[in-house]
């Protein structure tokens, strides 16, 4: 009898100890990135996502959060980011017409198209940053991307 009673006393307190202790769920969304108009469907359309203030402009990509590549079908790519807690993201997508991953440039522009999220168009008087480009994420979302040649 004893030992029934001290059975039922340390599960009660086992109950009650973890009935106290938080468990935060963190809730993760999917970002769905869009981009149509592409000048042709050769290559791939490299998706880049950034989630910290100062991250852009990489032209190197050696900053972003995650990186993902898509196949071109009638000139659109279209890519899902999955698992992603709620906060402030940007992205950056590069029309990669040769899949070799690296901003093609001219004597000063890239030669292949470029795009980044809450742009139309880019120049010397509209540079991209982090803070011009990023948006909340709080709940699923889909995003369309202008693509831009220069």
């Amino acid at each position: 009898m004893k030992q029934i009673a001290l059975a039922i006393t340390l599960l009660t307190a086992q109950l009650m100890l973890f009935s106290f202790t938080s468990t935060k769920e963190v809730t993760k969304h999917t970002l769905t990135v869009k981009v149509s108009d592409l000048r042709n469907s050769k290559g791939v359309v490299q998706f880049t996502l950034y989630n910290k203030e100062g991250s852009i402009p990489d032209e190197d990509y050696e900053n972003y959060y995650r990186q993902l590549n898509a196949k071109i079908t009638n000139k659109t790519s279209i890519i899902k980011f999955h698992n992603l807690p709620k906060g402030k993201y940007a992205i950056n997508i590069l029309h990669d017409e040769n899949k070799n991953g690296i901003i093609e440039k001219g004597w000063i522009f890239p030669i292949e198209g470029i795009g980044f999220s809450n742009f139309n168009s880019i120049g010397f008087s509209n540079r991209p940053s982090f803070k011009k480009a990023s948006f909340y994420l709080g709940k699923n979302f889909t995003k369309t991307v202008k693509i831009i040649y220069m």
